[in-house]
């Protein structure tokens, strides 16, 4: 049994207890020590991530490096690991992104704080230390739980860990704000941590009755387990028949927790809140690693356990899909804080996702997962530089920017790269997501393929006019003592642009991880990719046979 997966998860739970319990201290030196250490265990779970991919073999069996070790036996409960195609993915995004989030946040820790009379936490007090080992070890504790979720296949670890993630991400949101919130930025704060931990719970408390469902109608028929894959093969062969309208019922259990998670219209109204308040390197954990947890368990649990539902409810879930491209776009168009308007954004991205899970097709499906990844990576570089502007000028607000790239020609042009890879401009990483998205719904369903494909246009509006309005014209007053990038900022940015531009020209090392998973997944519901409705004639030498 190979333990490299457990060792990936518990090298970064491992590493929030170790950085919250350093000792603590007033000087710079061991708040500096905090931060190394923190970020130290990162990069290794970086490492160890970087080996689950170099170890997986694509032509493999669908769930490789897998080990089980028993824990509630009467319930046929296991902590069971396994890394297919797509899991491994999005294993290698979140141990990518973690450690320049770090970077990124390096003096988050004396942000905002609630009581605090000049709105921020003296460098070098007790307290900042303090916040400065709960910040580090906060984001290292989700990072743990987001691995597991994206690793476990066993559906009970799944659903513990898919909700124990929203306890370190809730004092994330409500204990660490945007530097450049407004007076009334204490309530605003408390209100969006709230907001997302209530409608994150709602959804997990569903989630859970269709959990206690599921076992309870296997246990009738003898299948008195959480195991995923013993599930998934007794539903494939037969052994485990669920009544339809059972299946239903416990499809629609699981996926509102998804789609609350994702976030999907009209479930989506926190992420806003959630996004706009937090600091820029939490806005990048919420919505390029936990929401891909919610998209990602679509593909794995709904479409898995639940294959008939799926193909039921796929026609209804895809319009709501492009109800949220639509949304999302046309609502960031209209933004007039920058934050927000990268979180409608994501929503109108999310919304390209689930339309690529439900069409049902290899190129769908397989546009779906590298879109979890791409989009993370721009998104994560499009926020991040748009929060080293914020802590700069000290607004959110898109007004009170002009001007910004004769000042700071560097930020602003990474700013532009990021909002560009946004909007799949050809070359880019998300570009090849979207496309494959959008073939493969409209092979199946081409009246939402090509309204879907109308989001293209919107995100070009909503992604230049921000660039323009920001970045050109004539330098307005208080920009123009912005600085350019400093050399942590460019480490933090560059290996996300370099990932942007490789992945925008050579995907094949992505396609070639998940395609085997897209392939099995597809075959446990039951789908072929539709027959071309005018199949081109074989040919022999240049005459048609």
């Amino acid at each position: 049994m190979s333990y490299l997966l457990s060792a990936t998860c518990a090298v970064p739970a491992a590493g929030a207890v170790l950085t919250a319990a350093l000792p603590a201290g007033t000087t710079e030196a061991r708040r500096r020590t905090t931060k190394t250490v923190a970020l130290a265990v990162s990069v290794l779970t970086l490492g160890l991530a970087a080996a689950v991919a170099a170890s997986f073999e694509p032509g493999g069996a669908r769930y490789q490096l897998t080990e089980s070790h028993s824990w509630i036996r009467s319930f046929g409960i296991s902590f069971s690991l396994g890394a297919d195609g797509i899991g491994t993915a999005l294993v290698l995004l979140t141990a990518v992104l973690v450690p320049l989030v770090m970077l990124a946040g390096w003096h988050d820790a004396t942000g905002p704080v609630s009581g605090s009379a000049a709105g921020s936490v003296p460098e070098g007090s007790f307290e900042s230390k303090r916040r400065t080992q709960a910040f580090f070890a906060l984001i290292l504790a989700v990072e743990a739980m987001v691995l597991v979720s994206f690793l476990a296949t066993d559906v009970f670890v799944f659903y513990v860990f898919f909700e124990a993630m929203l306890i370190p991400m809730y004092f994330l949101i409500g204990g660490f704000g945007d530097r450049a919130g407004g007076p009334d930025s204490d309530r605003q704060r408390s209100y969006a941590a709230v907001k997302f931990l209530l409608y994150n719970l709602l959804g997990g408390l569903v989630m859970l009755a269709a959990v206690i469902g599921l076992y309870v109608v296997a246990a009738d028929q003898g299948q008195a387990t959480f195991s995923l894959t013993a599930l998934t093969d007794a539903i494939s062969s037969g052994k485990l028949v669920i009544d339809p309208n059972a299946q239903r019922a416990l499809f629609l259990g699981f996926f509102f927790a998804f789609a609350v998670k994702a976030p999907m219209w009209p479930l989506h109204t926190w992420l806003p809140n959630a996004m706009g308040e937090s600091t820029a390197g939490t806005a990048v954990l919420i919505t390029a690693v936990v929401d891909k947890v919610g998209t990602f368990a679509m593909l794995r649990f709904c479409l898995g356990l639940f294959p008939d539902a799926s193909k039921t409810f796929a026609p209804v879930i895809m319009v709501l899909a492009l109800v949220g491209i639509v949304y999302g776009a046309l609502v960031a168009i209209g933004q007039k804080d920058i934050k927000r308007l990268v979180a409608y954004a994501s929503i109108s991205h999310f919304g390209f996702i689930i339309l690529g899970v439900f069409a049902m097709t290899s190129q769908g499906q397989s546009g779906a997962t590298l879109y979890m990844v791409n989009h993370g990576i721009s998104t994560a570089a499009w926020m991040l530089v748009a929060g080293f502007l914020i802590s700069r000028r000290g607004s959110r607000l898109i007004a009170d920017y002009g001007g910004v790239q004769k000042v700071a020609p560097v930020l602003a042009g990474t700013f532009l790269i990021g909002g560009l890879a946004t909007l799949s401009l050809p070359g880019m990483a998300p570009f090849v997501s979207e496309f494959l998205v959008l073939v493969g719904t409209f092979s199946r369903y081409p009246a939402i393929g090509v309204v879907a494909t109308f989001g293209i246009v919107l995100a070009a509006l909503y992604a230049l006019l921000l660039y323009q309005r920001t970045m050109t014209g004539p330098v307005k007053a208080g920009v123009e003592g912005v600085k350019d990038l400093k050399a942590r900022e460019l480490a933090v940015v560059a290996p996300l642009v370099a990932l942007t531009l490789l992945l925008g020209v050579y995907p094949k090392p992505l396609t070639d991880m998940v395609n085997p998973a897209v392939n099995d997944t597809l075959s446990q519901v039951h789908r072929t990719d539709p027959a071309p409705a005018h199949p081109v004639a074989a040919t022999n030498g240049g005459e048609q046979k």
